[in-house]
């Protein structure tokens, strides 16, 4: 077998991890020698051994003289676990295939500089953009310490996120929705205006059986949460983050009490400041936000430069109606020149709906 076919059963294996290895990217490895697998592995939690140890304790025969594949560059400090370079080098492997460079300062290039060092074959960037796009969240938040926000709705073929009245259950099928109950499970937090939890007490839980619930994290510039709203009441099945502008500790009493945090920032246009909440999530190590809010947040989020995925779940159907919501309000931009620019887009057909996944561009309007 070739080169990219033992890189691919690597990514394969990466994959595994995901969901459970955030901050961390996901990593798959795999040991091959004399044209045989005798070892495979991936990083399974955060805090765990990394994938090429894994793959390295599990191999069938001594892995000396064999090649390694790991889809990122092996690491080289000392972390939660020893570095994965002396294990390699220990290991007797004669020859490491890597599929992207590590963008982590205490890494980036060092790993493979150490393994050539002594002595051993590098083959850098096999599957390079696949091995990248793996991990475009650790890639983001490695360089940002900001998390990486995906903009997320459903609608109708004419735009619409509910009927007139309000209803939006259930606008896209069951196929659909098991793959955003995936992303709950693959991305750290989960985040909603204050309106969305007045309006329908959300869950915000991954329904998955083996799935991992997201941090919660709700808007509310004026604490208009419910003390009885689930979110609030379930914190012991999931974590809760009230996100607002009032300062009044008497008024943030009961959703402590209740096992939630409160993060009191500065206030923009009269609502959390969304580029500081995301600064603060970063520091307690959120790389990740899947954002579910209604179309004022979605506004909000986009004119704040916040936004760098966006997810629309299309079903074929038709509300119709002049005050159905769409999925991005507030006031909008006042020219075609100033719309917010979207890389071509990656279509999943999912059932009887499609999603469209778009990177956002870089734009001019940003505030």
């Amino acid at each position: 077998m070739s080169d990219e076919t033992y890189m691919k059963l690597a990514l394969e294996c990466a994959q595994r991890g995901c969901g459970w290895v955030n901050p961390n990217p996901m990593v798959g490895a795999v040991v091959v020698k004399d044209g045989r697998v005798i070892g495979t592995g991936y990083h399974q939690r955060y805090g765990e051994l990394h994938a090429e140890r894994n793959a390295l304790a599990c191999c069938t025969e001594p892995p000396h003289g064999a090649t390694l594949y790991v889809t990122l560059e092996p690491c080289c400090h000392y972390g939660k676990t020893p570095p994965c370079t002396d294990a390699i080098l220990e290991s007797g492997i004669q020859r490491v295939v890597v599929g992207s460079v590590d963008p982590n300062p205490l890494v980036a290039g060092k790993g493979i500089q150490i393994l050539r060092q002594h002595g051993i074959e590098i083959t850098e960037g096999l599957l390079c953009e696949a091995c990248t796009a793996l991990n475009e969240v650790f890639f983001h938040f490695i360089r940002t310490r900001m998390p990486y926000v995906v903009m997320k709705y459903a609608m109708t073929m004419d735009g619409k996120i509910a009927t007139h009245s309000g209803q939006s259950k259930w606008i896209i099928g069951e196929t659909a929705r098991r793959h955003v109950q995936g992303d709950r499970h693959r991305y750290s937090g989960i985040m909603v205006g204050v309106g969305t939890v007045l309006a329908d007490d959300p869950l915000l839980t991954c329904h998955l059986p083996d799935g991992r619930n997201p941090v919660r994290i709700v808007c509310d510039s004026r604490l208009r949460t419910p003390p009885n709203a689930r979110v609030v009441q379930t914190t012991g099945e999931a974590p809760t983050i009230l996100a607002t502008c009032l300062r009044d500790e008497t008024l943030a009493r009961p959703y402590r009490d209740a096992g939630c945090e409160v993060f009191t920032l500065p206030a923009k246009n009269e609502r959390v400041d969304l580029r500081k909440l995301m600064a603060v999530l970063g520091e307690k190590e959120i790389d990740s936000v899947l954002l579910e809010g209604g179309g004022a947040l979605n506004w909000s989020a986009l004119q704040n430069g916040i936004v760098n995925k966006v997810q629309a779940y299309v079903a074929p159907k038709l509300f119709g109606g002049a005050d159905a919501k769409s999925p991005v309000e507030g006031i909008g931009v006042k020219s075609l020149e100033q719309a917010f620019k979207l890389a071509p887009p990656q279509v999943t057909y999912l059932g009887d709906d499609i999603l469209l996944e778009s990177e956002v561009l870089p734009c001019s309007q940003v505030s």
